[in-house]
């Protein structure tokens, strides 16, 4: 009887710890997505509850930018964003930080100059407060 008590405990143990990672990668999933739709069409408010005041945004070509020139960049409308495709997208979770990797695919308007570019994407993502929050990002051109 003892060992049927403690194997449940410990079954229930495993399932929660299970069902609670389940649900951080899927509110991770849902946070990478929201912030592949403001990069189309970005929102202020919406950009800077989504990210930290600590971001390290780096861009394939080498720049990188912190939150607020993160945020100005993608409103000024210099470089848009027309349409952005995810492909084999990874999460890997420790604690409270995600890894987010994959390969993004999109169409780009540079002042007017359209583009296509397929990009090799590293996000590090940190649980603050309940929320996901995209703490850095680093991009590689890839072909």
């Amino acid at each position: 009887m003892k060992n049927t008590i403690l194997l449940t405990a410990v079954l229930l143990l495993f399932s929660s710890s299970v069902f609670g990672q389940n649900k951080d990668t899927e509110r991770l999933e849902n946070a990478v997505e929201e912030l592949r739709k403001l990069l189309i069409n970005p929102n202020e408010s919406a950009l800077k509850k989504l990210t930290l005041k600590e971001l390290s945004y780096g861009h394939s070509n080498g720049l990188v930018e912190n939150q607020q020139e993160f945020v100005d960049f993608l409103l000024s409308g210099k470089s848009q964003f027309v349409n952005i495709k995810l492909e084999e997208q990874t999460v890997d979770l420790v604690d409270n930080v995600g890894l987010v990797r994959h390969v993004l695919l999109a169409q780009t308007n540079n002042e007017g100059t359209v583009g296509n570019i397929k990009l090799g994407v590293l996000m590090v993502w940190k649980k603050d407060r309940g929320q996901w929050r995209l703490l850095a990002r680093q991009a590689v051109k890839l072909q």
